[in-house]
Order: structure tokens, then C-alpha cells, then sequence
């Protein structure tokens, strides 16, 4: 097979896959079949990690400060619905990709219409705009709190994760998958610091996990959850997920498809575990700090960075908070540069030299958020990460559906097409995602009050 091109018989599919996503790291972790199960776990953890930054990005900040100060722990029973259904997507994610040899994008562009793959890779590439922006404001905001950097210095700045990301993966993709493993370890251990600080109420806290219909009957609380579910599962890490997981070099048998989907979906299922964790943890510090002191409409990353040392009395809170951000934003920006660079290649098959698909990827995401840095500075801030959000809730579906779809197709997935109950499942959390972020884009866009007054005149 030349040039790394693949060929696939399986039916359902055409018959030229062409180059794998991100050919340079494409199997090159080795998976010994006669590995014990312990060494199994160990070479198929990393993928799941990648995904999971993305779970906990500075655009799920903003959702989580806004519920936890505004509402107590009452939201932490979004949080792990989000978490769940995230689960069951990124299940089926790293499934296409193990049992196809494709990802989501190549899977996109084998089976639909030629204008109908360029108008998905074209949504996606503004989701994976809209989810940088946050990701990139969010780290040049952590730059500033921590060492003083203006913000637009602070957005400039994190083009540099390219270098890194080249740096990395010419050492293997390994040590990559240990970078940002060590970085969501940073964060989880500036959250435990600060929850320990903030002497928080576990009976209010598991309380909150359990749902209230108080969510649904009150509508500022609906929104704020709606918000949170749009924040967490994200289009791109679909994209991505299924991706990465080729990078493991496992039998291409059924017993070796069927084993290495069984490790990749243990894998993501422990990484979005972390995620549950941090993004909980936001909303419980919110809660314990701000809430129970009356400070009910902290949403924005620097107030409550700048209110957390003086509610707490820890002088190390704040800090280790914008610590966690930077943390959080330089591992999201990495991951979504990887992203953009596999929803590319594989929509479009575009073949370039990897610094130059990294930089094109980087600068498609990154200069939307100098422009508007420049223009707004630190007053749209705010407006910036809400924006982005419902921006990633309008391509949502676009991704979701085609996956479940693929994956429900006995004549493309075979004898790993989805369990009638996984199907059903998915479909479920499919049409729910779809009605609560058609839900969220509504009310952004105020339509929601225009209907209520043109029945309200109609009666």
C-alpha cells in the first residue's frame, strides 16, 4: 500500500480508505497480544486523557462558576449527566475507529455526498474555532493572572503549542499522552487544595447529585444546565477520539478489534471519570466560596480568581486557581489543534508537511481570538467563552448523529454493530442533546420570549 494508503473490504465501505489521520504517530504504540491484562490497561491509556481536557476546558469554567454561585451544589446532577452521556459517545467514537480504520471525519466523507462532507467539515471547522477561542482566551487569562501578561500578548503566546506539539510527538506520541496526563494531574491537585481550603458541605454535595425537578421548573437554573451541557460534550473530541485510538498497533482480528475496544473504552471511560471530578470540583468551589457568602453572580474567570484569596483566607487559592487554568487551557488548545489537524486530513485528504498542518490548524483557530482580543480586551471576556459555547451547540448534532448512525450500521460495523438497547441509548441521548441545544440557541438568540409574547398576544 503506498504512501501509508489503506484498504478496507468491509462492506458498507469503499474499498480506499487512503492515509490514515495524523500518519506520522498512525500505530506506533505496540499492544503485545500475549501481554498480560495490566499491560494491556497501561499501553491503551492515554487516547481517553486526550479526549478528556476537553470535558474540562476554560468554556466549561465559565458554566460551572456561573451554577455553583448562583445555585449551591444543586447543578452537580448536570454535571454527571454530561459526564455519562460522554461516556457512551466517546465509547462509540473509539469503536468506529478500532473496528473501521477510520475516523469520524474519513467516515463522513466515504459515505456522504461530496457537498455534503464539505458543509460538515465546514461546521466543524467553526466549532473547532469557537472551542480554541475559549481555550486560547482561557490560558492568555491565566497568563495574566499569574505573571501579568496583557491579554492579546497572552492570545499570542499560545501559538507556541505547536512547538510543543511537534516536539513531543518526534518523540513518540507516548510522550505526548504523558504531557497531558501530568497537566490534568496539576489541576485535580489545585482543586483538592482549594475544596479542602474552602471546608465544603459533603452532605449539600452528594445531595447535588441526585436531580431536583427544581432545575427544570426554574428557568435561570434550566439555562445555566442547559449551558452545561452544551460545554461538556463536545464535536471535536469525537473527531479526535476516534483517531487516536489508531495510533495502538493491536491484532486487526476480531478477538484483537474486540479486545482493543473493550481497553479503549475502559480507558475513556477512567479519563472522563477525572473530568467528572474537575468540572464538579469548579462548580463545588463556586458553591462553598461564593454561594454561601451571598456572591451569587460570579461568572467570569477573573472575579473569581480575584475574590477566592479573600472568602477563603488561603493565599495560595487564587494562585493555584489560575494555575488549574492554565493547566486546563494549554492542554485544550493541544488537543484541538490535533483536532483540526484530523478533521482536515480526513474531510479533505489534505497531505502537507506536519509543522505546516499544525501552523495552518493553529492560525485558523487563533486569529478570530487576537482580532476580537484586541477589539474587546478583557470587557468581552465573558461574552467571548458564552459565545463560543453556543457555537459549539449549533454543530453538535452534525457530529452526534453520524456517529450513532455509523455505528448502528450492521453493513459498516459488522459483528460490532451497537446492542439494539446501545442504539436506543444512543439515539435518546442524541434527540436530547439536540433539544437542549436547540433549546440553549433559542433563548441566545432571544427566540424564546418572541414566541412566549406572540402566544401571550395570540390569547
Amino acid at each position: 500500500m503506498d504512501d501509508g494508503a489503506r484498504t478496507s473490504m468491509a462492506p458498507g465501505w469503499r474499498t480506499d480508505v487512503g492515509m490514515p489521520s495524523l500518519p506520522e504517530v498512525y500505530r506506533t504504540v505496540h499492544v503485545a497480544a500475549t501481554a498480560s491484562v495490566w499491560r494491556k490497561l497501561f499501553a491503551f491509556a492515554g487516547p481517553g486523557y486526550l479526549v478528556a481536557v476537553g470535558y474540562m476546558d476554560p468554556g466549561n469554567w465559565a458554566t460551572d462558576l456561573a451554577g455553583g454561585s448562583a445555585f449551591g451544589y444543586t447543578l452537580l446532577a448536570v454535571i454527571l449527566l454530561s459526564n455519562l452521556m460522554a461516556i457512551l459517545l466517546q465509547a462509540l467514537s473509539a469503536k468506529l475507529g478500532i473496528v473501521t480504520g477510520r475516523d469520524l471525519a474519513q467516515a463522513c466523507r466515504d459515505h456522504y455526498p461530496r457537498p455534503v462532507a464539505l458543509g460538515l467539515w465546514f461546521l466543524c471547522e467553526i466549532a473547532i474555532c469557537a472551542c480554541d477561542l475559549a481555550e486560547v482566551i482561557g490560558t492568555a487569562i491565566a497568563l495574566q493572572l499569574l505573571f501579568g501578561i496583557p491579554l492579546l500578548w497572552g492570545v499570542v503566546l499560545t501559538a507556541a503549542d505547536v512547538l510543543l506539539i511537534l516536539l513531543l510527538q518526534q518523540r513518540g506520541f507516548r510522550y505526548l499522552e504523558a504531557f497531558v496526563i501530568a497537566l490534568i494531574l496539576v489541576i485535580a491537585g489545585c482543586f483538592l487544595f482549594v475544596i479542602l481550603a474552602a471546608q465544603t458541605d459533603v452532605a449539600a454535595i452528594l445531595r447535588g447529585f441526585v436531580p431536583s425537578a427544581e432545575i427544570v421548573r426554574n428557568p435561570e437554573m434550566l439555562y445555566i444546565a442547559i449551558g452545561i451541557l452544551g460545554a461538556t460534550v463536545m464535536p471535536h473530541n469525537l473527531y479526535l477520539h476516534s483517531s487516536i485510538v489508531q495510533t495502538r498497533r493491536f491484532e486487526e482480528t476480531p478477538s484483537g478489534k474486540a479486545e482493543a475496544i473493550k481497553y479503549a473504552t475502559i480507558d475513556s471511560t477512567i479519563a472522563l471519570m477525572f473530568a467528572l471530578f474537575i468540572n464538579a470540583a469548579i462548580l463545588i468551589t463556586a458553591a462553598a466560596t461564593f454561594h454561601v457568602q451571598g456572591a451569587t453572580e460570579v461568572a467570569e474567570i477573573q472575579e473569581a480568581h480575584r475574590l477566592l484569596t479573600p472568602m477563603l483566607g488561603v493565599g495560595l487559592a487564587s494562585t493555584l486557581f489560575a494555575v488549574a487554568l492554565l493547566a486546563s487551557g494549554q492542554n485544550s488548545t493541544i488537543t484541538a489543534t490535533l483536532a483540526g489537524q484530523i478533521v482536515m486530513e480526513g474531510f479533505l485528504r489534505v497531505r502537507l508537511p506536519a509543522w505546516l498542518r499544525r501552523l495552518v490548524t493553529r492560525l485558523i483557530a487563533i486569529v478570530p481570538a487576537i482580532i476580537v482580543t484586541a477589539l474587546y480586551g478583557e470587557r468581552g471576556t465573558a461574552q467571548l467563552l458564552i459565545l463560543s459555547q453556543v457555537v459549539l451547540s449549533m454543530q453538535l448534532p452534525f457530529a452526534v448523529i453520524p456517529l450513532v448512525k455509523f455505528t448502528s450500521d450492521p453493513a459498516k460495523m459488522g459483528r460490532f454493530v451497537n446492542a439494539r438497547w446501545i442504539t436506543w441509548l444512543a439515539w435518546f441521548v442524541a434527540g436530547l442533546i439536540v433539544a437542549l441545544n436547540v433549546k440553549l440557541l433559542a433563548d441566545a438568540a432571544g427566540l424564546t420570549d418572541l414566541l412566549q409574547r406572540l402566544a401571550a398576544a395570540a390569547h
